[in-house]
């Protein structure tokens, strides 16, 4: 995908780490690279090293899809599988992604993905706030470019960018919006490969992604689905509310054994 695919843009720049003291200098001179471009910003985000993740991984993740989506998924970040291919969902919770997308008429062409981080915490261990911050111009440059129809985010941190302080179980399922765009938080793959259970749960709330495109579903707070059954909360699942913490935690990042996009793969994958 050439960044002449990519649309128009509004020449946004960003200051590369380092030379803040040419910053008086403006758009254009030397320390600021453009972010034009979805292109131009991947090839930010390959280069950054603005927080400690960037030392530790194979490769940056910066988010692939079609420019003009109509729908934006936002995941949690990379597993073992994506900080070696470079490219988010490409693991066993990217596989169910594509199965879940495929239910609907879809696959991941249609759309565009992305990650709150976008390198692969180590020890998969959840991304702390101060790495979620160093990726927000990225991620909110991506979102202004695609300008997508829907953001649907996957999981309670990516939900938790919006609506910090809510969890992510009771909140699945709703449309919602915030500042103007419309939002539909819904379980990350993940937590279904850990919890077959919760399958039909997200395959109902995929089932609506479809609906809302459609105009079937418009008002916001709406619920689509059926209630997502009541999860317990080990602290390991990063991917369903962690108990007595915000959806994005304020504390040091803890190291977790299952990260969002790297949980083993169950003997069946499939939707049904």
């Amino acid at each position: 995908m050439t960044s002449s695919e990519y649309g128009p843009s509004d020449q946004r720049t960003y200051m590369i780490p380092g030379t803040e003291e040419l910053g008086s200098a403006g758009p254009g001179a030397a320390g600021f690279s453009p972010m034009d471009n979805l292109e131009q910003v991947a090839q930010l985000v390959r280069s950054c090293t603005d927080c400690p993740l960037g030392r530790g991984r194979t490769n940056a993740v910066p988010g692939e899809g079609n420019p003009q989506a109509e729908v934006m998924f936002i995941g949690e970040g990379p597993g073992y599988q994506e900080d070696r291919q470079g490219r988010p969902f490409v693991g066993p919770a990217g596989n169910l992604l594509e199965g879940l997308l495929a239910s609907i008429g879809s696959n991941r062409d249609d759309v565009f993905i992305a990650n709150m981080v976008k390198c692969r915490p180590p020890d998969n261990r959840d991304p702390s706030p101060a790495e979620m911050a160093a990726c927000t111009k990225y991620l909110d440059r991506q979102i202004e470019l695609v300008n997508p129809n829907l953001i649907v985010t996957l999981g309670r941190f990516a939900f938790g960018r919006y609506f910090p302080g809510e969890g992510i179980t009771k909140a699945r399922g709703k449309l919602r919006e915030k500042d103007g765009q419309k939002i539909f938080p819904v379980l990350h793959p993940a937590a279904v490969l850990r919890r077959e259970e919760l399958r039909p749960t997200m395959i109902e709330d995929f089932k609506a992604i479809s609906e809302i495109l459609e105009g079937k579903i418009e008002d916001v707070g709406m619920e689509p689905g059926v209630t997502a059954p009541a999860a317990p909360q080990p602290a390991q699942f990063s991917f369903i509310d962690a108990p007595g913490q915000a959806a994005v935690s304020t504390a040091p990042a803890e190291t977790s054994s299952a990260n969002v996009e790297d949980a083993p793969q169950p003997e069946q994958l499939t939707l049904f």
